[in-house]
């Protein structure tokens, strides 16, 4: 039950993992990934979104 679980969220992990706009693709993976169009959208969405950079300056 939980890698069911787990499978089903893959579009979530992969958008949080790449801290690409989470949030979308989780309220999309929730509400309408039972669908199967909808859960590849949210797949596409996680993968296709740009990630957010983070520049980290250190001065000498």
């Amino acid at each position: 039950m939980l890698t069911l679980l787990v499978l089903f969220f893959i579009p979530t992990i992969i958008a949080i993992a790449r801290g690409a706009s989470p949030i979308g693709v989780f309220l999309l993976n929730f509400f309408l990934g039972w669908t199967i169009v909808f859960w590849w959208v949210a797949l596409i969405w996680s993968l296709v979104a740009t990630p957010r950079v983070r520049y980290v300056y250190i001065h000498p």
